[in-house]
């Protein structure tokens, strides 16, 4: 138990149990949403590599033991602080929308959304090419030093999860009835593997195995292989495999019918993972970093920008007030997400303008103290698109679907004819790793998770769904077009305090992402939780937006908190006229962080729900 007395007019007294110590070291912590790719990250660290060799292993790993969560067909957004830059920095390993991948087309197919499986869904993989960035130019480490730990849990086998068995079983019918080449990875025994059980995924291995092979044919030298790696993905055998697999198969998706897939060798080829400066925001003495409007980072700068004009601090963290007016102000910026966000390279996202404090001057002056019921993004004259929230709401209604659900994914059936019409909301990994030198890294992997799309098998792993994230609808800042980024969900968190880089954190749970690390950080902020305390305390979420994931509906005044919530905040969020749903006591948000503080001290903590998260460090 800790008791602690935030300075503030107000007193407010947080008594938080935790579920395992947050750790503390000099030598260098590793936290992930696996145990697994967390000790390998630390093994890593233990033979002599930095923060950067340890997150591509341990991010390799990931796509090995959480094939639910992520895949080597999908993506990754990275944010580190390296020492020798001394500068905060973004790898963008979002892929891009092939460039068959056209409004008119997929309207010639009949679709009105993006399906939300299968190869239609598919945007050029782009977690390899990210990953080898952060070799190449931060790390020290050889492609075979940082694959040999994926490779052996591929080949050599993993236990599962749960959530794995549970599902492959909320497919199974699906793998059995069209996606065949799924059904002979993951029911390969039969039927659905038990919870514990022994996996492998030996043709994944045999992928990895190539790649070092064709790497290690270009010499010693370590960039030389790094790129023959890179090559060999984009411009070679991975590349090639994929090209004839969405060309030559018909895929059932979401939409109930079989469609080929746009994703050609040339779009995989013309395509690299793109370094750039965060976006920050300055908030009680901590400067903010994250990814551009590509990503739904800036929405939680702008929720930093409006929480800027309330007492957080004389706020009960679990209380009615901090729960209501975080997520009044959610509200607000995810409003604004949907109306101005997209792609850089193709829109001109209005973000001085929405970071601003008159901006959210104005903006604040919404929130009162009833729930607001509906969606009121800004007007910011010459930017934004059009909002369709009527569709949203219909959808919604129509289908039967509940909000998508964040943690780990869910899946869930409406009444329709086919196992393809599921909801199948997948999910994300996450990892923070510091060194002792003082290298800071964050990544968010996700996408290519077993029920995206069929495995292909020369492979032995499937493609992504992210261009589920567009809309087909040219007035939109998010509109299909080739060679354009999908405005993922995907988000990293790196701050600095004083100038020097201090926590690196974050969570899977798309659309939940800004959420769930928001109210982390300001329960670390202002009532000084640490680290693992503002991990374990009970979370909260809304749905207040048209979702990100297909059917892409929204559900206003929602407010989904923990089954711990206390019963006095839950019954006074429902006085102010929030639709509130109390989940289970362990459910919502999979956050973890490293820190390292003033004077040296590394710290690290990761989430005990679905009992997978860990930190290590020494």
């Amino acid at each position: 138990m800790r008791c602690t007395v935030p300075t503030a007019t107000v007193i407010v007294v947080a008594i938080m149990f935790t579920t395992r110590p947050e750790i503390r070291g000099t030598f260098g912590v590793v936290a992930s949403t696996h145990w697994l790719a967390s000790a390998s990250g630390m093994a890593v660290l233990e033979k002599g590599g930095n923060a950067f060799d340890a997150a591509v292993a341990a991010g390799f790993v990931l796509q090995v033991v959480e094939p639910h969560l992520n895949g080597p067909g999908g993506e990754v957004p990275i944010i580190l602080h390296a020492r020798k830059t001394g500068r905060p920095e973004v790898i963008c390993g979002q892929g891009v929308a092939p460039g068959g991948a056209t409004i008119a087309h997929y309207k010639s197919e009949g679709l009105d959304l993006v399906p939300g499986t299968g190869l239609l869904a598919t945007v050029v993989p782009g977690a390899f090419d990210a990953w080898m960035r952060l070799l190449r130019d931060y790390g020290t480490l050889r492609p075979r030093d940082v694959l040999e730990y994926a490779i052996g849990y591929a080949e050599g086998g993993y236990p599962l999860v749960p959530m794995i068995c549970e599902t492959i079983g909320r497919v199974e019918e699906l793998f059995r009835e069209e996606w065949h080449s799924s059904a002979a990875l993951y029911l390969a025994g039969g039927g659905v593997p038990a919870p514990g059980s022994r996996f492998t995924n030996v043709m994944l291995a045999g992928t990895y195995k190539r790649i070092i092979e064709e790497a290690e044919a270009a010499g010693a030298e370590r960039e030389a292989q790094i790129e023959a790696a890179r090559d060999a993905w984009y411009r070679g055998f991975v590349a090639e495999a994929i090209e004839t697999y969405c060309r030559t198969q018909e895929v059932m998706d979401t939409s109930g019918e079989r469609h080929r897939g746009v994703l050609t060798a040339e779009d995989m080829a013309n395509w690299e993972a793109t370094v750039e400066a965060p976006l920050t925001l300055d908030y009680h003495g901590v400067t903010l970093c994250k990814g551009g409007p590509w990503s739904q980072g800036p929405v939680f700068l702008q929720q930093l920008a409006l929480l800027k004009g309330f007492d957080l601090a004389a706020m009960d963290p679990s209380g009615p007030d901090f729960v209501h007016t975080v997520t009044e102000c959610a509200k607000l910026a995810f409003a604004d997400r949907e109306a101005f966000y997209g792609d850089p390279n193709f829109v001109e996202v209005p973000v001085e303008t929405l970071l601003s404090e008159a901006y959210n001057d104005q903006r604040r002056a919404l929130v009162g103290d009833q729930a607001s019921l509906e969606l009121r993004p800004g007007e910011i004259p010459g930017y934004g698109g059009r909002v369709d929230l009527e569709a949203s709401a219909r959808r919604r209604l129509e289908s039967g679907f509940t909000a998508l659900g964040g943690g780990e994914p869910t899946v869930q059936t409406a009444e329709t004819p086919h196992p393809s019409r599921a909801q199948i909301g997948g999910d994300t990994c996450h990892l923070d790793i510091i060194d002792r030198d003082g290298n800071m890294v964050g990544a968010t992997p996700s996408g290519g998770w077993l029920h995206a799309s069929p495995v292909i098998p020369e492979l032995g792993f499937c493609l992504n769904s992210r261009a589920q994230m567009f809309w087909l609808d040219e007035d939109n800042p998010s509109a299909l077009a080739p060679g354009k980024r999908p405005r993922t969900t995907l988000s990293v968190n790196l701050a600095l305090k004083d100038g020097k880089p201090w926590m690196v954190h974050g969570t899977p749970g798309g659309d939940y992402q800004d959420q769930w690390s928001l109210t982390f950080l300001l329960r670390h902020l202002h009532h000084g939780l640490n680290l693992q305390e503002a991990i374990d305390a009970p979370m909260f979420q809304t749905d207040h937006f048209p979702g990100s994931f297909w059917p892409r509906s929204a559900d206003l005044g929602s407010l989904k908190v923990e089954g711990r919530m206390p019963e006095a905040t839950v019954a006074e969020l429902k006085r102010r006229g929030h639709k509130v749903t109390v989940d289970s006591d362990w459910s919502l948000g999979r956050l973890s962080a490293a820190q390292r503080g003033g004077d040296g001290l590394l710290r690290a903590a990761a989430n005990p729900r679905f009992m997978q998260g860990y930190a290590v460090g020494r």
